[in-house]
């Protein structure tokens, strides 16, 4: 039996896990360079991640001008197809993940992810970097069906009941994060070097870490 305070820690992906925005500036840049707008630069387009590709395009097109429906809905294909075709280029995890993973894999913590990216680009995402077995479950954003993203508990609980259930903990970087932790009642973990909108601190996370070295202890405070 294993002496850690929890059976599951849950990640965000995109700005927790894995630095994935020069691959989602790219994608961001395709659409709007298909529209005729000016492109954007990767600091601008980082606040955008974290509500998924739509939300994420829409901020984009704001950003530059605005949209009509019609025009949004192709180019939100185009993206998505472009992304697709690209999302591993430039991503890479964050400094320290690795071994903070396989010290929790050491001490029989079971591995889960819940992000508001599609399940099937997650997957991608994940396999392409060979990370893909580390997880006992990839939860996307539609997994659950519409109207069940973060912030929403349901698919906390649901990437709780696919990795055998137990205590269990959520890392992340957003307010989708934090709120969806507290909404399914477990502890939250912020990364303060995330795809931040703000202050670390309004995320109003359990606790927050400045690198993955420090993961580890504090889950051991929050679990005390």
């Amino acid at each position: 039996m294993s002496d850690f305070p929890f059976a599951v820690i849950g990640f965000d992906l995109d700005g927790t896990l894995l630095d994935t925005s020069r691959d989602l500036a790219d994608a961001v840049n395709h659409a709007l360079d298909l529209a005729g707008r000016p492109l954007l630069t990767v600091n601008q387009i980082k606040p955008m991640i974290g509500g998924g590709a739509k939300k994420m395009l829409e901020h984009g097109l704001n950003a530059t001008g605005g949209c009509e429906p019609e025009e949004m809905k192709r180019l939100y294909r185009a993206l998505l197809d472009f992304y697709e075709d690209n999302l591993s280029n430039g991503t890479l995890p964050f400094p320290g993940l690795l071994d903070a993973m396989s010290t929790l894999d050491a001490r029989s913590v079971r591995l889960a992810v819940c992000t508001n990216k599609f399940e099937h680009l997650a997957v991608k995402l994940l396999t392409e970097l060979d990370l893909i077995d580390r997880f006992a479950c990839v939860i996307g954003g539609d997994t659950m069906g519409k109207g069940h993203a973060k912030p929403s508990a349901v698919p906390i609980h649901e990437m709780i009941a696919r990795s055998g259930g137990g205590r269990a903990a959520f890392v992340g970087d957003s307010i989708f994060d934090t709120m969806a932790a507290k909404n399914a009642g477990i502890p939250s973990v912020a990364v303060s070097f995330g795809f931040l909108l703000g202050p670390v601190e309004a995320l109003e996370a359990d606790a927050v870490i400045d690198h993955y070295d420090e993961l580890i202890p504090a889950l051991e405070r929050l679990g005390g």
